[in-house]
This record gives structure tokens, C-alpha cells and sequence, in this order.
């Protein structure tokens, strides 16, 4: 029989789902109670998805940005999705921060690349 991957969240309401019988794959001992399914088990299956490539490319966002074909903001963004769905606070200031520095670097590499001129350059380093 093929093995399907536990539910960690109710496909009705979203919410948090128990494990309530445990079966021994080798004896057939069967625990029966109410378990907490695993952090990881209540990502969502994208939430997922993101995570193993992230640990693929470990933790190396230029690497996850070419993989999926995402923004740099973008994986900020659904690394901050998953940190908050795994219950942790995401620290806004220092995504802020990120996100300009990366922003600099592009404009930066847009006038080394000639896409953009100096002027235009130094006017969106500015921001205007």
C-alpha cells in the first residue's frame, strides 16, 4: 500500500490536527491517545516546498532566488511566512535593512552592467 504524507492542519478549518492512533510498522502495536503533530507536519505544503529548498541551498538566498526564480524580497518574505507558521516572532527592522542593501546592490549593479547611468543611479540610491 503507498504511504501518504500525515495532515497537520484540517482541510476544513485550518486549524491544528491531533494524531490519535499510532500503529507499529514491524509488530502492530497500536498506541492510541492524543498526539501534537510536529511543527514542520502544519506548514502548508508550500510553506514546505520553500523550507527543502532552503535547506538544499543551505540557507543561501541568491541560490534559493535562482532555483525558484523568485526576488530576493520575495524569499525574504516566505522565509518571514514560515518563521511566523512555526511560531517564532520575524523581526521586521532588520528585513527592512535587508532588503535596502539589496536593493543598493541592484541599482549598483545595473550601472556596472551599463542598464542604467550614473544620474539615474545616484537618483535611486536616493530614492526619488
Amino acid at each position: 500500500m503507498a504511504r501518504r504524507e500525515a495532515l497537520g492542519r484540517c482541510p476544513v478549518c485550518d486549524e491544528v490536527l491531533d494524531v490519535t492512533r499510532l500503529t507499529c510498522r514491524n509488530c502492530e502495536t497500536v498506541i492510541e491517545g492524543r498526539f501534537n503533530t510536529c511543527k514542520f507536519c502544519q506548514l502548508t505544503a508550500e510553506q514546505k516546498s520553500f523550507v527543502e529548498v532552503f535547506i538544499k541551498n543551505r540557507g543561501n538566498i541568491k541560490e534559493v532566488e535562482k532555483e525558484l526564480g523568485i526576488s530576493y524580497p520575495t524569499v525574504r518574505n516566505r522565509l518571514d511566512t514560515v518563521i511566523g507558521a512555526l511560531g517564532y516572532a520575524v523581526d521586521d527592522s532588520e528585513d527592512d535593512a535587508e532588503e535596502a542593501a539589496a536593493r543598493r546592490k541592484e541599482i549598483i549593479e545595473s550601472l556596472a552592467k551599463g542598464e542604467i547611468n550614473a544620474d539615474d543611479a545616484v537618483r535611486q540610491l536616493k530614492g526619488k
